[in-house]
């Protein structure tokens, strides 16, 4: 598939196909992807949809997440893995970038970009991530009415009502403010950063028929759960929000120390993407045959030796 090609392009609104996922049987799966390359590679592992992380887009510009970023840099992000993969994708809309009018006006930017579905949080600027101490949380009917700007702003966006108040609340207050959320217009609720199988299932009793969004994130608050555990605690979807990006970096530490050590890169190649493979999941002849006039690129088998 190529964006380039109409015909290879969904004629559904985004958040419709978001939908029609969630209409299936099971719980939806969205590991994160925090680039179009990693879209890729997750859409040929056979997801169907996926997610994009604040604290990934950040982690990749070298920042932390704390509300540094702008509108238009995640469209950015969600523009290329829209484009690349042509699957449904749930973006981190942080706080919203603001109130009321700037929440509308990431709405518009996202679904312009080709989001799904995004989801907003309770928090108070600077923000952090949800798996971190003393956040400071939003008044629940100032988030409410962001809740409300964003579904007068959405042509087919699904929201995705966020809560940090487990940390400071206990389920109570994380399930008090998802249903005012829900009151304002929220499609699904998120409960972040809940610790236990307790939490999760008590959240899932107290708030029957709501689709509710898990996230297992590593090195946070949250223990190991799989997918069909989620499900049977009552949720209908699931996000790897930083997985993708944590093994990535891994990889470039433990190459760049190569090269430094050894002088070149020629005890890692057995670990790297070859260019075939490389080019396959990129559909490079694919965007070469629309164009006659490129050359058919003759792709080296092996590496020369010296001499």
């Amino acid at each position: 598939m190529t964006y380039l090609v109409a015909d290879d392009l969904p004629s559904a609104p985004a958040g419709e196909r978001f939908r029609a996922l969630l209409a299936r049987p099971g719980i939806l799966q969205m590991p994160g992807a925090h680039n179009g390359q990693a879209g890729l590679q997750a859409k040929a592992a056979g997801f169907d949809a996926l997610y994009l992380s604040g604290a990934a887009m950040t982690a990749s510009m070298g920042i932390p997440d704390v509300g540094m970023i702008t509108v238009d840099e995640v469209c950015f992000f969600i523009r290329q893995i829209a484009r690349a993969t042509a699957l449904p994708l749930l973006a981190d809309g942080d706080t919203g970038y603001g109130e009321a009018l700037n929440v509308m006006h990431m709405v518009r930017s996202f679904e312009d970009a080709g989001a799904a579905a995004v989801h907003i949080e309770d928090q108070l600027l600077p923000k952090k991530c949800g798996h971190l101490n003393d956040k400071k949380l939003a008044d629940p009917h100032d988030m409410a009415a962001k809740i409300a700007a964003a579904r007068k702003a959405r042509k087919h966006l699904y929201i995705v009502a966020r809560t940090d108040a487990a940390a400071s609340e206990g389920v109570d207050g994380s399930v008090g403010r998802a249903k005012l959320f829900l009151e304002a217009g929220a499609d699904a609720i998120f409960p972040e950063a809940l610790t236990n199988a307790e939490m999760f299932k008590e959240v899932a009793r107290r708030l029957p028929g709501v689709p509710l969004l898990a996230n297992m994130t590593e090195f946070g608050r949250t223990p190991f759960f799989t997918a069909s555990e989620f499900e049977a605690m009552g949720y209908k979807m699931v996000i790897w929000p930083v997985s993708s990006l944590r093994i990535a970096n891994k990889a470039q530490a433990e190459l760049y120390a190569a090269i430094k050590r050894d002088g070149g890169t020629q005890n890692m190649v057995d670990r790297m993407q070859t260019r075939a493979e490389l080019y396959a999941t990129i559909g490079y002849h694919d965007y070469e045959a629309l164009d006659q006039s490129i050359v058919t690129t003759i792709i080296p088998q092996a590496m020369p030796q010296p001499g």
